[in-house]
């Protein structure tokens, strides 16, 4: 049986993950070798081929992990009864939860083009998906009354940019847990969507 159909392999997968993840946070995801990471998990690189041919099909696994997570937080979160601007709440604080707390490498999550054409046409059908979601929410939104007529592309690839940085600058070990970090970003960016109090005007 291949490495990648036990649950064993899944998990030990994960572990290598984690040590990926520290030696991207050091020196930088592009700079990041095999024998790197072999090294901070002290294990043989040949071991280390075993789970993966290669440092693409590492990245590639990085994100298909995270990206299997947030998909499965969206399907929940739209299951879920409640208005647009609820749902999104939870949706935005449950992605920087996963992504800082939960998901070992995400750091890659950021990288799609650090990717070749092949992982990146098999990759990118489920970030669409998961985009989707946030338009779909925006313009939900829009329709109740709670959320101001924008562009729900727009304001769907601003989300998404604020969250997924948070993986450059949180730290396990700050004073603030990423759920903590969630809430407060959900608070501020949904404010800059809701409708602007009577008599105010926008700076163009």
């Amino acid at each position: 049986m291949a490495a990648a159909d036990t649950g064993r392999a899944l998990e030990r997968k994960r572990q290598i993950l984690e040590g990926a993840a520290r030696v991207f946070r050091r020196g930088g995801l592009h700079a990041a070798g095999m024998r790197e990471i072999a090294g901070e998990l002290d294990m043989h690189v040949g071991n280390l081929y075993y789970y993966f041919e290669n440092k693409q099909e590492l990245l590639a696994f990085c994100q298909e992990d995270a990206l299997a997570g947030l998909l499965e937080l969206a399907d929940t979160v739209l299951a879920e009864p409640g208005t647009a601007i609820g749902k999104l709440e939870r949706l935005i604080v449950g992605h920087i939860e996963l992504l800082n707390e939960k998901t070992p490498g995400s750091l890659a999550h950021l990288e799609i083009e650090a990717l070749d054409e092949r992982w990146r046409e098999r990759i990118q059908p489920g970030r669409d998906r998961y985009e989707r979601v946030y338009r779909r929410l925006i313009r939900q939104g829009i329709a109740e009354g709670t959320l101001r007529d924008v562009d729900p592309h727009v304001a769907t690839m601003a989300i998404l940019g604020a969250l997924n940085w948070t993986v450059k600058w949180f730290r396990a070990e700050g004073r603030r847990s990423a759920v903590e970090i969630g809430q407060e970003f959900a608070t501020l960016l949904i404010q800059g969507l809701e409708p602007r109090p009577e008599g105010e005007t926008r700076v163009d």
